[in-house]
């Protein structure tokens, strides 16, 4: 299989040759092997497992993102990933990036809200005028 693993500015990895792929969606872990017919997906934060002949298995860490099977190819985008050599450091780094949203996120979205419910009541006012 070919895996390309994108982010939103960039291409995180680009592999062929993959034969295997495990991933966690919200039904639990969801695996991939060459001949699977196609399929979408929805994956979770959570861990990603890939393996090739040249590199063994990899371990990285990916956010929320959706899952793309077509023929030979899988197309995987996530908002952030990190490779980690083992289980427990990517765990850690999950809970602490990937589930936890930092204050400026936070505060983005409290400004949005707003500008979403001012441009609603303007736009209903409108309509009734």
């Amino acid at each position: 299989m070919h895996l390309r693993i994108l982010l939103p500015f960039q291409i995180f990895t680009d592999k062929i040759g993959v034969l295997r792929i495990v991933a966690e969606t919200r039904a639990g872990s969801f695996g991939l092997l060459p001949n699977r017919l196609d399929c979408v997906t929805a994956l979770e934060p959570g861990i990603l497992i890939y393996e090739t002949e040249s590199d063994g298995e990899m371990l990285l860490a990916v956010d929320e993102g959706v899952l793309i099977k077509a023929g030979p190819d899988v197309l995987v985008s996530v908002r952030r990933a990190v490779e980690g050599a083992d289980l427990d450091q990517l765990r850690d780094t999950v809970e602490q990036e990937f589930l936890t949203l930092d204050e400026q996120e936070q505060s983005m979205r409290l400004v949005l809200t707003k500008l979403e419910a001012g441009f609603l009541r303007r736009f209903a006012n409108f309509q009734h005028d």
